[in-house]
């Protein structure tokens, strides 16, 4: 299984909060987990508010716990709530099924996944996405 290295978690933070400048977004939390589900980096900017930091864990966990990117949790929440609300009882609330938690792909093998949450789902999932694939890496948001 190849790994996650902390310099590839530092590349992809900073593109995404390079992405984050660019948008002009809110503050962003921005958590990397590697494909065991352990951190491996996570970061705030100044003026992020409260809970910013588990909401993006739980992004992150729900990707890799589930095997998609949280867009595609967020569909399955719409057209299943029942079972994604019994999943996230299992996981012990840790699951927020909303966009902004992508999966990182070395071809086909998982790496890990980044949560960023602090603006619009859309907007967070577009920054994991750039630093995904600034470090080289391919994205799977769902």
């Amino acid at each position: 299984m190849a790994d996650l290295t902390l310099d590839t978690a530092r590349k992809i933070l900073d593109a995404a909060f390079a992405k984050a400048g660019e948008l002009k977004l809110k503050p962003l939390v921005v958590t990397i987990l590697d494909a065991r589900g352990v951190l491996k980096l996570a970061a705030a900017q100044d003026g992020t508010s409260l809970m910013r930091g588990e909401i993006a864990h739980g992004k992150a966990y729900g990707a890799l716990a589930m095997g998609m990117g949280s867009r595609a949790l967020f569909q399955r929440a719409q057209e299943q709530a029942y079972f994604i609300d019994a999943v996230n009882t299992i996981a012990k609330g840790a699951l927020v099924p909303v966009p902004g938690g992508v999966l990182i792909m070395d071809g086909t093998t998982l790496l890990g996944a980044v949560g960023v949450s602090g603006d619009t789902s859309d907007n967070d999932e577009a920054c994991a996405v750039a630093g995904i694939q600034a470090a080289g890496l391919k994205a799977n948001a769902g």
